[in-house]
């Protein structure tokens, strides 16, 4: 047991992260992507794709097995007991992942999705820090500007939100459960700012227009 007193030491300690601070703003760019799955060996592919069309976590893509996918209907349905939030919810299946999927030999004896060498895969880093060696991507958590697996889950949700689908849609495929979470994972960048700026002189223009057609 532990007293009160060696507590309040740490109590007293003053805090070195910053709020925010340990937020991860790496995405991964379409071309990236397409490098990236050419180089990944055959069973870290669908795995990829999967975190790509998806946002999944990589839990439950690793967890993830057959009965939960249903190809015919084009869906995921996780249950509540697959998820970190404990809320079951069902993502959609796009046509690119569809090929993916379909294309994985299933195992007589073993209902695991994602297979290597006949087990269930339980860890990717190995297989994803060559194929990022191979396709001039930086890995690594702490390099810079480096790539991670769940940097997937950032860049879905970017896509998606700049794909123009709304946000509420957004978390409910991704198991977001507060906006904050979601802000997280959504990230704003150059291509946002330069969007936001023609918006704002289209706007402009029309006003002018209009306000030139009223006096004439």
């Amino acid at each position: 047991m532990v007293g009160g007193d060696v507590l309040k030491v740490f109590t007293r300690c003053k805090k070195t992260l910053k709020p925010g601070s340990d937020i991860r703003d790496r995405i991964l760019s379409k071309d990236e992507f397409k490098a990236l799955l050419a180089k990944a060996p055959r069973h870290l592919r669908p795995i990829l794709a999967t975190g790509y069309y998806t946002g999944m976590r990589r839990g439950e893509i690793l967890g993830l097995t057959w009965d939960r996918v249903d190809l015919k209907g084009r869906a995921i349905r996780l249950t509540a007991d697959m998820t970190k939030d404990g809320e079951a919810r069902t993502i959609p299946i796009c046509d690119a992942l569809h090929d993916e999927l379909k294309a994985i030999p299933r195992a007589l004896h073993k209902s695991y999705v994602f297979l290597f060498r006949g087990k269930p895969i339980t860890c990717v880093r190995t297989a994803l820090r060559k194929a990022c060696k191979e396709a001039g991507i930086v890995y690594g958590r702490f390099e810079e500007g480096g790539f991670i697996f769940h940097d997937l889950r950032h860049t879905f949700n970017t896509n998606m939100r700049k794909a123009g689908v709304a946000e509420s849609v957004i978390m409910a495929i991704t198991g977001h459960s507060t906006r904050e979470m979601f802000d997280r994972y959504n990230r704003i960048d150059d291509e946002d700012t330069k969007v936001a700026v023609t918006q704002l002189e289209g706007y402009l223009e029309n006003v002018t227009q209009t306000v030139t057609q009223e006096a004439v």
